[in-house]
């Protein structure tokens, strides 16, 4: 049987893809070197390479050894914050490394790659839903880490045969249903793991970074896409590649938002727990509304999301995190 080498599969969506891959009858094998991942998180029964993307004698002798037929790649920094104050090390792990890393899977045979990408892409969107037509204007630098591979992909195509699918994702939330997989970030930035952190007494209460903005609550609106199905994206564009479909790029979102104010009130309902809140004031950048159109691959990748509400997503985040209070290293007894 020919290997999926997944690239940054000890991640968090990495590894929720991983164990789909299995259970859908795939051999997965993952290449990642815990930067930011965890080895928990890989199935012991799945193959496991500690090293760099970049390390070109490393990935050639793993796609051989291995029998890798394709690549999701995953392996990245993504923290907006982080890419800000550090750009040179994003342009150095997202762009320079990944330019490294498709050179090599080039040299050794791989025709089929699937790429984490992001809806960071877009900057500030001109309308709402957002369409994979809509201009790419990036406003930091994780943003245009992405988009610089994106834009490297139809030339290397082109030159070399490799065909490839972008997968831009909004934002990727909850966890496992039965909680034994989920969300360990450090320093976690997101909200829903932060609302359910200060659920669980970790934090004293959560920020609410502008109510003024034309929202219908006045709080910003995002789409929250699980990561079930998120995972079930890459899988379907991997077996349409394989099918021999064409490249191209593709928004993965629900195709409607939820407000941090709708946010914080489902999770003191799932949680039954007292979230404090603090209305605080904007963070620059943020735009009001950040809605994926999804018609493209609904339509072309036969994909539709499963875990489509705001409910299911907190639940399986807050299975996860009452599970296990501090991530990876220490399980609740509870």
């Amino acid at each position: 049987m020919k290997s999926i080498l997944v690239a940054g599969g000890a991640g968090y969506i990495g590894s929720h893809t991983v164990r789909l891959l299995q259970e859908q009858g795939f051999k997965p094998v993952v290449l990642d070197n815990l930067v930011t991942g965890h080895r928990q998180s890989v199935p012991l029964d799945v193959p496991f390479i500690r090293g760099d993307i970049a390390d070109s004698r490393l990935v050639r002798e793993t796609v051989e050894h291995e029998n890798v037929s394709a690549v999701i790649h995953f392996a990245a920094r993504s923290q907006v914050g982080e890419s800000i104050a550090k750009p040179g090390l994003y342009f150095e792990e997202n762009s320079a490394k990944t330019s490294r890393f498709l050179n090599s899977l080039i040299e050794a045979g791989v025709k089929h790659i699937v790429l984490s990408s992001t809806a960071a892409v877009y900057g500030i969107p001109q309308a709402v839903p957002i369409s994979e037509s809509a201009p790419a204007n990036p406003i930091n630098p994780y943003g245009a880490s992405k988009h610089m591979i994106e834009q490297s992909l139809p030339w290397l195509e082109q030159a070399y045969g490799l065909k490839w699918i972008a997968l831009r994702y909004f934002n990727a939330a909850g966890a496992v249903l039965d909680g034994s997989l989920g969300e360990d970030h450090v320093p976690e930035t997101h909200l829903i793991p932060l609302v359910l952190k200060t659920a669980l007494g970790q934090r004293q209460a959560i920020h609410i970074y502008g109510s003024d903005y034309f929202t219908r609550d006045g709080t910003c609106i995002r789409d929250y896409v699980h990561v079930l199905d998120l995972a079930q994206a890459h899988i379907s564009a991997l077996e349409a590649l394989e099918k021999g479909g064409e490249s191209g790029v593709y928004n993965v979102g629900t195709g409607s938002g939820y407000s941090v104010r709708e946010v914080i009130e489902t999770a003191r309902a799932v949680t039954r727990r007292r979230i404090p809140a603090i209305e605080s004031p904007r963070r620059p950048g943020d735009p009001d509304q950040l809605v994926a159109g999804v018609d493209r691959i609904k339509t072309l990748l036969n994909w539709t999301p499963e875990y489509n509400s705001l409910e299911q997503i907190i639940e399986s985040a807050w299975a996860w995190h009452h599970r296990h209070p501090y991530g990876f290293e220490h399980k609740s007894t509870l």
